[in-house]
């Protein structure tokens, strides 16, 4: 098959960012074109992504401002309060909190989030079913399943060739494919990163009590423990542990995985079994060296792929999603080249230091908490119990954490464009 289309921005990526991206930039009349290698029906199947993801509210505005609110709203469970801990070993989930602790509560802030819960947990096929559905709604021109083979940046438009011979042709080109980004590569922007030797075991469990909009993250010597509250009595856990160890509870049989699973949760809850599939993913840090060249942008993963522990990766993406489709309106009001070098810098200059910054801290973050060393624990543990019994400290922790703060995009002040 060949043939040619003209659109005036072309998303590689129709995943969460790359649909967000698409619906900002079609609220504001632009003619957007989707290029994914997996269909719409495969992303929401349960076998396709078994994780689930925090929503800070002000991506949720996001969304509420793109019409895609109606569908994802059925499925998305309030986070009411965040308790965080630091223990030393399996099974620290089953006793209370120790000194050393954190509790965040929606309370707080109420007043100065209108009543916003701290955020919103949703497994991510529910996420992308909402966006879909959204995207359908709206009239975008989604080709699926294709691959990207090849991107030629012209001076006056980039050519994306696909792997079926189509050509697809816009003034810019945006990144949001992933870590493996064809885009990123086509446009010769280098990357840095490393590996964390751990993997991110994934399962969703039913509980025998109700969780009451209580997240858990409880930072073990192996890694993050985290317990995230679903809607139906049920939570998400991403477990922590170094990879050989991830990997062997990937191939555990169940009633293996039940019992390291019973060890490490405790019975606060009562009962847990997990059901359904579960998932393993390697846990590393990559960094685009640039957000931006002639007739390019990154964003999401393809940007910035971090450590999960703070549940900040997929929030930066949307942030870049909304900041660029700002940049790019404005730019076209204006009567500027969208893909301009210069149009394209500011994109860049308002994401870069809050993606590094964010980047860095869930690096330190995890660096800091994933070990048993004396010293590294009372300074945490203090730091933790200060920050605990300091009001504003607390509550600037769960605004900034609810993406309420800073130079924020229209979108996710739940602004039209």
């Amino acid at each position: 098959m060949s043939g040619s289309i003209d659109a005036d921005v072309v998303i590689a990526g129709a995943g969460m960012t790359g649909a967000t991206l698409g619906l900002a930039l079609a609220s504001a009349g632009l003619t957007p074109v989707l290029v994914d290698p997996q269909p719409f029906d495969a992303q929401v199947a349960p076998t396709f992504d078994g994780r689930a993801s925090a929503i800070a509210f002000s991506s949720f505005r996001q969304w509420r401002a793109l019409g895609a609110g109606p569908g994802l709203e059925p499925h998305a469970q309030r986070i009411e309060q965040i308790l965080v801990t630091d223990g030393r070993g399996a099974g620290a989930s089953a006793g209370p909190p120790g000194g050393a602790w954190l509790r965040f509560d929606a309370a707080e802030i109420a007043e100065r989030s209108e009543g916003e819960p701290l955020g919103y947990m949703l497994e991510n096929r529910r996420i992308r079913a909402g966006l879909a559905e959204a995207v359908q709604a709206a009239g975008l021109q989604v080709l699926a399943p294709a691959s990207v083979a090849r991107v030629e940046f012209g001076t006056a438009f980039a050519t994306v060739t696909l792997a079926d011979g189509r050509q697809v042709r816009a003034p810019l080109v945006v990144g949001a494919e992933g870590r493996g980004s064809v885009a990123r590569d086509a446009a010769g922007i280098e990357t840095t990163g490393w590996s964390y030797g751990q993997s991110g075991v994934v399962a969703t469990v039913h509980l025998e009590r109700d969780h009451q909009g209580v997240a858990y993250e409880y930072f073990l010597p192996t890694g993050p423990f985290a317990i995230l509250p679903l809607t139906e009595r049920r939570a998400s856990l991403v477990w922590t542990e170094p990879t050989r160890r991830g990997e062997a509870l990937r191939g555990a049989r169940d009633e293996v995985f039940h019992a390291h699973l019973r060890r490490r949760f405790g019975d606060f809850l009562g009962e847990v079994e997990a059901r359904g599939p579960r998932f393993v993913y390697p846990l590393s840090l990559q960094l685009a060296t640039r957000l931006t060249a002639p007739r390019l942008a990154l964003l999401g993963d393809a940007a910035h792929a971090i450590h999960p522990l703070a549940g900040q990766g997929l929030n930066l993406g949307l942030k870049d999603a909304a900041a660029l489709a700002q940049v790019v309106v404005e730019a076209l009001r204006l009567g500027e080249d969208i893909g301009s070098e210069s149009v394209l810098e500011r994109y860049a200059r308002w994401r870069r230091l809050d993606n590094i910054a964010v980047s860095l801290a869930c690096d330190g973050f995890n660096r800091l908490f994933s070990n048993d060393n004396p010293l590294l624990r009372a300074g945490r543990d203090a730091g933790m119990a200060l920050v605990n019994r300091l009001g504003p400290a607390r509550r600037f922790f769960m605004q900034e954490a609810g993406g309420a703060l800073g130079d924020l995009p229209r979108l996710l002040r739940g602004e039209a464009l």
